[in-house]
């Protein structure tokens, strides 16, 4: 599977508009913004990349169920459970 993004990447400075509370409690915490950002935009591009993975695939996936529910999987009968 390909890597989600370069993560040896240089970083680079970005302006950002945060709610000011949100930042003041941050901050108070010492959460490191920059850290958190990045998991979260991680997290978000990984679950955008998935979704974008089944929409392509909605055909095959469908297919493969349909011959599942028709012939059964591979193997089934050495299954014992």
């Amino acid at each position: 599977m390909a890597e989600l993004y370069n993560a040896a990447a240089p970083k680079k400075a970005a302006n950002l508009s945060i709610n000011s509370d949100l930042l003041r409690k941050a901050r108070d915490l010492k959460v490191n913004l920059s850290a958190t950002l990045e998991r979260a935009l991680k997290e978000e591009l990984a679950k955008r990349e998935a979704a974008q993975w089944v929409e392509a695939n909605r055909a095959a996936i469908k297919s493969y169920n349909d011959f599942v529910e028709q012939h059964g999987c591979f193997g089934d009968e050495f299954r014992d459970f």
